[in-house]
C-alpha cells in the first residue's frame, strides 16, 4: 500500500501520544515482557514513523517494561534454500565463501518490517548472537533474553523464545497477523517428533569468517493462521484497535502450549 493510499484510510494522524493510549486500552501494562510482532503500514499514517511506534511502546511499558521484537537475517543463510527469488546454481559456492559474517551491530533484518528493523538499531537494544534468527531487546530483561542463543537451537529451548516462556512474557501481534507469530515456532521444538534439516550461515570466528553448517528443526509457518484461529476460539484474547490496526495481546505460554498440542494433533 503507498503511503498515499495509507493517508486516505487515515481518518486522523496516528501519534505516539495515541499510540501509547491504544495500547494501554488494549492491555500493555508497565513492567510487562512483550514480544511484539508488527507491521507500520497497518497502523495507519504514524506522525514520526517507526520511532513513533517504539516510543509509543516504550511508554505503554515503562522503563520498568522489557520489549523484545525479531531481528531476523535470512540473507546470512545458505543461498541453496533462496526462493525467493532464486540465484544461480553456479553462484552459491561464491556466496557462501564471501557472505559478510554476522555483526549484531551491523546486520540487518529481512522480511519482518520498518519497525523491527528500526529497534535494531535503537539505543539500549540488547540483540542475540544468531546469524538468522536473533532478537532484540530493550528494558531490564534485555540481557537475560539475548544473552544465549544457540545455533542449533535457533527457535527452540536455546532460544530468546524459551526466556520468554520462562519469564511468561506476552506477545502482542501489532497490525500482524497469526501467520507472524514466532512464539509459534517454540511449539515446532516440543512436539514428539520433529523434522531436522541441514542449515548454514556464515559467522565470525576467531577473527575471521567461517561458514557453518548445522542440524536444526526445519521450521513451517504455513500452518500458523488456522493455528492462531483455533487457539483464538479456546483462549483469552485481548483483542483492539491500534491505530488503523486490528491488535492481539495474549501470554506466551497459552500460546505455545496450546500449539504443541493443536500440531501434535495435525500430524496424527
Amino acid at each position: 500500500m503507498s503511503e498515499a493510499e495509507i493517508i486516505k484510510n487515515t481518518p486522523e494522524p496516528r501519534t505516539r501520544f495515541s499510540l501509547s493510549k491504544d495500547l494501554t486500552q488494549l492491555g500493555v501494562i508497565p513492567g510487562m515482557t512483550l514480544l511484539v510482532n508488527s507491521s507500520l503500514s497497518a497502523l495507519g499514517w504514524v506522525n514520526g514513523g517507526s520511532v513513533a511506534v517504539i516510543q509509543a511502546l516504550q511508554d505503554a511499558l515503562t522503563p520498568d517494561g522489557t520489549l523484545v521484537m525479531p531481528a531476523h537475517s535470512g540473507d546470512l543463510s545458505d543461498p541453496s534454500g533462496w526462493q525467493n527469488p532464486p540465484v544461480p546454481e553456479s553462484w552459491l559456492e561464491s556466496i557462501r565463501q564471501t557472505m559478510p559474517p554476522y555483526d549484531p551491530r551491523l546486520t540487518h533484518t529481512r522480511g519482518i518490517g520498518r519497525i523491527a528493523e528500526h529497534f535494531r538499531t535503537w539505543p539500549g537494544v540488547k540483540r542475540s548472537d544468531h546469524p538468522t534468527l536473533s532478537f532484540c531487546a530493550w528494558g531490564p530483561l534485555a540481557e537475560t533474553i539475548t544473552r544465549h542463543h544457540q545455533l542449533e537451537d535457533s527457535l527452540g529451548e536455546g532460544s530468546p523464545l524459551a526466556q520468554l516462556y520462562e519469564l511468561d512474557g506476552h506477545v502482542l501481534l501489532l497490525g500482524a497477523g497469526f501467520e507472524s507469530s514466532t512464539s509459534f515456532h517454540l511449539a515446532e521444538y516440543r512436539l514428539p517428533q520433529r523434522r531436522d534439516t541441514t542449515l548454514g550461515a556464515p559467522i565470525l570466528k576467531d577473527g575471521e569468517s567461517q561458514w557453518v553448517t548445522y542440524v536444526d528443526v526445519d521450521l513451517d509457518a504455513d500452518p500458523f493462521p488456522q493455528l492462531g484461529q483455533a487457539f483464538e476460539r479456546e483462549h483469552d484474547i485481548l483483542t483492539g484497535m491500534v491505530g488503523s490496526a486490528t491488535c492481539r495481546l495474549f501470554r506466551q505460554r497459552d500460546a505455545v502450549d496450546f500449539a504443541v498440542d493443536w500440531l501434535d494433533r495435525q500430524s496424527t
